[in-house]
C-alpha cells in the first residue's frame, strides 16, 4: 500500500521545486533589474553634474564601463571634417600600455563605421566585421564590441566604445538599451558643459577687453596695450606663442611688434609683406585665416624656421572698419593641439574688434591732448617772436651802435663779441620757434618732425623709447632730398639695434650746422657680430657715399655700437 502512494506524494513535490526555481530566477532578475536602473540613474547624475567638459567625457567613459560591466571603454570625439577623431578618452588601459601602442586611433576600421553610420553596434566578434583593420603591436586583446553615437542637439558629438564584456560572455541587447540611455544623458550633459565653457570663455574674452580699456584710457603707451593684447589672447586660447603685427605709415609692410612666448625672440622686429603669409592674408582680406599645421603651410615662408613644434595657428585682424584692419594678432598652438575651432576665432575676432575700438577711442584722446599742445606751443612761439626776439634784436642794435664810441680796443672787442653772441641766439630761437609751428601733412613733413617720427614708431619694437637730441636749423638748412636720405638711414639703424644689440638703451643725435648733417645713433648693446650680415650697414654707406658723405662705425665707452653718418650740405643762395 504504502509502495502504490510513494509516486502521487514526489510529483508534486518536483513540480513545486521548479516554480519555486523558477520564481526564484525571476525576483533575482527583477532585483538586478532594479539595481541596474539604480546604478544607471547614478550614472546619469554623475556625468550631469560635471561642468568642466574635459572631466564630463572622462565620468560618461566610466559610467559606460560600469554599466556594462565592459574591460575597456573609450569615447571618441568626430572633428571638425566630421570623418575622423580629434580626441580619445578611454578607461580599463595603462598610460604605460597606451605609450607602447603609440597614437590614439583617427576613426578607421570598426570606429570609422560608427562614424560613417552613427547607430548602435554590437558585435560578438570584431574581427569577423568587414571593416575590422586588426590591432596594432601592444594592443590588448578586444573580441566582443558595443558602440552607440553620443548627440547632442541633434549633431553627433561622438561615440561609446565598449569592448570585452567581464566573464566572457556577449553584450546583449539589455546592455545596448542601457548605454543608449546613458548616451542621451552624456548629449545632455555634454551640452552643459559646453554652455558653461562658452559663457566662462566670454567672460575671461570680456575682463581682457576691460582691461586693455582701462590700460589705454590714461594714456599708456601703444607698446604696452599691444602687449597685453598678445599676453591675454595667449593665455586664453592656451597658445604656444602669440604676435601682433602693426602696418607702417604707408602700409606698405607689417612690423612684428610684439611677440610672447615660445621662440618669440626670432619673430619680434620681423617686417612682413601686407598681402602673404597668414598675418599678411588677414590684414589685407580683413578676415580670420586658420591653419592646421603652420610648420606646413605653403603660404608661410619655410626659411627661416621660426615656427619649429608648433602646429595650428590663427590670424585675426584687429578692427574691420571702413579704414580696414588696423592691426593682426597670430596665435599658435603646439604640435599635436587641437585646430581652432570657429566659436574661438569668433570670440578672439570679437575681442580684437573691442581692442581696436579701444584703442581708437585713445588715440582720440591723445589726438586731442596733442591738439591742445601744439595751441599752447603756437602761443609760446608768438610770444617769442613778437617780445624775446625783438628785444634782442634791439639790444643787438643798441650794443651795436655803443661799440662806436668805445675807445679801448679790447672793451669794442668784448661787445662787438655780445653782439654776435646775440645774433647767434636769435638763430636758434627762430630754429626753436620753427620747431614748435610744426604741423602734420604741412611744415610736420620736416626733418625734425619725421625724425622724431620714425624714433617714436621704434619704441613698440626696441621696447623702450630711444632718447632723441637735435641741434641747429635742420629743418631749414637739410633739403628734402637730402632728409629723406636721413630718415632712411635712422630708421635702418634702429630697425638694426632691434633686430640685433639686445640694448636696453639708444639715443639719437641729429646736428646741422649750415656745413653738413651728421647722424648719431649710439647703443648700449652686445655689438656687431663678427661675420654677421651687413647688407644694411651696406645700404646705409652707400647712401653716405652717393651724397659725397661718410659713415663711420664704431664702440662706445661702455660698449655697444656708435653710428655716425656725415653729409655735406649745400651751400646757401
Amino acid at each position: 500500500m504504502a509502495s502504490s502512494d510513494e509516486p502521487r506524494v514526489l510529483l508534486p513535490q518536483l513540480k513545486l521545486d521548479e516554480l519555486l526555481e523558477e520564481l526564484q530566477a525571476r525576483i533575482d532578475a527583477a532585483r538586478g533589474t532594479r539595481d541596474r536602473v539604480h546604478s544607471l540613474l547614478e550614472a546619469v547624475l554623475s556625468v550631469g553634474r560635471e561642468l568642466d567638459l574635459e572631466q564630463a567625457l572622462h565620468s560618461i567613459v566610466e559610467a559606460a564601463a560600469a554599466l556594462v560591466d565592459a574591460g575597456y571603454a573609450a569615447l571618441g570625439v568626430i572633428g571638425p571634417d566630421g570623418r575622423t577623431l580629434s580626441a580619445f578618452h578611454t578607461v580599463g588601459v595603462s598610460d604605460e600600455k597606451i605609450a607602447e601602442i603609440g597614437p590614439y586611433p583617427q576613426g578607421h576600421g570598426i570606429l570609422g563605421e560608427l562614424i560613417r553610420h552613427p547607430e548602435p553596434l554590437r558585435l560578438s566578434k570584431i574581427s569577423e566585421h568587414p571593416e575590422s583593420y586588426g590591432f596594432p603591436p601592444g594592443h590588448p586583446p578586444m573580441r566582443s564590441f558595443l558602440g552607440v553615437p553620443i548627440r547632442v542637439r541633434e549633431q553627433v558629438f561622438g561615440n561609446l566604445y565598449l569592448t570585452e564584456k567581464r566573464g566572457g560572455v556577449q553584450f546583449d541587447e539589455e546592455d545596448e538599451s542601457v548605454l543608449s540611455t546613458l548616451a542621451v544623458a552624456a548629449g545632455v550633459a555634454i551640452d552643459n558643459a559646453r554652455l558653461y565653457e562658452d559663457s566662462r570663455l566670454r567672460e575671461r574674452w570680456l575682463l581682457a577687453n576691460a582691461e586693455i580699456t582701462h590700460r589705454l584710457m590714461p594714456g599708456s603707451e601703444r607698446s604696452e596695450a599691444l602687449d597685453l593684447i598678445a599676453e591675454r589672447a595667449r593665455d586664453i586660447t592656451g597658445s604656444a606663442l602669440a604676435e601682433v603685427a602693426m602696418p607702417g605709415a604707408d602700409s606698405a609692410a607689417l612690423t612684428v611688434e610684439i611677440a610672447v612666448g615660445e621662440g618669440a625672440e626670432a619673430h619680434r622686429g620681423l617686417v612682413l609683406p601686407p598681402h602673404e603669409g597668414l598675418m599678411g592674408l588677414a590684414y589685407s582680406t580683413a578676415a580670420p585665416v586658420t591653419s592646421g599645421d603652420i610648420t606646413r603651410d605653403e603660404r608661410i615662408n619655410a626659411e627661416p624656421p621660426r615656427f619649429r613644434g608648433l602646429g595650428p595657428a590663427v590670424a585675426v585682424p584687429i578692427g574691420t572698419g571702413e579704414g580696414g584692419a588696423r592691426g593682426v594678432v597670430l596665435l599658435v598652438r603646439e604640435a599635436g593641439r587641437p585646430a581652432f575651432t570657429d566659436k574661438e576665432t569668433e570670440l578672439l575676432q570679437g575681442f580684437a574688434a573691442q581692442a581696436a575700438i579701444a584703442m581708437e577711442l585713445a588715440e582720440r584722446r591723445q589726438d586731442a591732448q596733442q591738439l591742445a599742445l601744439l595751441e599752447d606751443r603756437d602761443r609760446i612761439a608768438r610770444d617769442l617772436h613778437d617780445l624775446a626776439i625783438q628785444r634782442l634784436f634791439a639790444t643787438g642794435m643798441t650794443l651795436q651802435s655803443a661799440g662806436r664810441f668805445i675807445e679801448h680796443p679790447k672793451a669794442a672787442e668784448r661787445v662787438l663779441r655780445a653782439v654776435d653772441d646775440l645774433d647767434e641766439t636769435i638763430k636758434i630761437i627762430r630754429s626753436t620757434i620753427f620747431g614748435l609751428r610744426v604741423r602734420e601733412g604741412g611744415a610736420g613733413s620736416g626733418l625734425r618732425a619725421r625724425a622724431v617720427r620714425v624714433a617714436g614708431e621704434a619704441a613698440p619694437v626696441l621696447g623702450f623709447a630711444p632718447g632723441v637730441r637735435m641741434e641747429g636749423l635742420i629743418d631749414t638748412d637739410v633739403p628734402q632730398p637730402i632728409a629723406d636720405h636721413v630718415v632712411a638711414v635712422l630708421s635702418e639703424a634702429l630697425t638694426n639695434v632691434a633686430r640685433h644689440a639686445r640694448a636696453h638703451a639708444v639715443e639719437v643725435g641729429l646736428r646741422a650746422d649750415g656745413g653738413e648733417v651728421v647722424l648719431r645713433v649710439a647703443d648700449d648693446g652686445v655689438g656687431i657680430a663678427p661675420g654677421g650680415r651687413r647688407s644694411g650697414l651696406r645700404n646705409m654707406a652707400e647712401r653716405a657715399e652717393q651724397l659725397g658723405g661718410r659713415m663711420e662705425l664704431g664702440t662706445g665707452e661702455k660698449g655697444g655700437t656708435v653710428l655716425v653718418w656725415t653729409v655735406p650740405l649745400p651751400e646757401g643762395p
